[in-house]
């Protein structure tokens, strides 16, 4: 018998992620680069969402991790509320940038440590985390990394610890469907997620208790939020679940 080509599921996900090669490294350091173009995320104020939930008190300090941190916005939030976190993004340019936010900011100890690296080269001990938050970074993933994405985050998790996300809503996203995104080979700019896409994919071993349209708040309140996005407040299961 001929030799058979044998391939791993490692083998799969690289050769889909090859057909999406716009979004590599170098795409994100440009899209970065600019500081002062109208990008709505590009400014100081923590979500709204997060803002809510950490002074409401129903995530306590502890370790978190900030999945495509960007500009470090939220990650600085929550190191002023007592957090030691960790902020994750794969562009150099964002990186650099988050480094001066928060080197300007005068954090208290433990405050913020930065890592430029593709979440999905993360090695986290499971059980490790206290609060993992993804604001934007969940709708830039190609369908065939969802799986593997919640397994990272739940993973991470302590038991009964908390994951916070936003995400575009259908209106927000470039209107793809997963079949066009690698017709096409390209994700548009991010993929819209229904409440029930949201749901589904979420629901294995995350209890959700908040799912809901983002608030736009009044300017001068120093929060931010665009109502073309999601939040979603999910727990995993454990002996704190509340």
């Amino acid at each position: 018998m001929a030799n058979e080509l044998v391939y791993t599921e490692d083998d799969v996900l690289a050769m889909l992620d090859s057909l999406l090669s716009n979004k590599e490294r170098t795409w994100w350091d440009g899209f970065y680069s600019d500081r002062a173009k109208p990008c709505p995320f590009f400014v100081d104020a923590p979500d709204e969402n997060l803002s809510e939930w950490i002074l409401g008190g129903l995530a306590r300090p502890g370790k978190a991790l900030d999945l495509g941190c960007g500009n470090a916005r939220n990650a600085i939030f929550l190191a002023r509320q007592g957090f030691a976190v960790e902020g994750v993004d794969y562009s150099d340019t964002a990186i650099s940038w988050a480094m001066e936010r928060v080197a300007a900011a005068d954090l208290p100890t433990p405050g913020v440590t930065l890592r430029c690296q593709s979440v999905f080269e993360l090695n986290y001990q499971p059980d490790s985390c206290d609060f993992v938050y993804d604001s934007g970074c969940f709708h830039h993933l190609p369908p065939h990394r969802r799986r593997t994405y919640v397994e990272l985050v739940t993973t991470a998790l302590k038991p009964g610890g908390w994951f916070g996300l936003t995400c575009f809503r259908p209106e927000g996203g470039s209107g793809l469907s997963d079949h066009e995104v690698y017709e096409r080979r390209t994700l548009g700019g991010g993929l819209g997620y229904t409440e029930e896409n949201l749901r589904e994919v979420w629901s294995h071993g995350l209890h959700i208790h908040v799912l809901r349209q983002m608030k736009k708040p009044d300017t001068g309140v120093g929060l931010f939020g665009e109502d073309f996005l999601w939040v979603m407040l999910a727990q995993k299961s454990g002996p704190d679940t509340v």
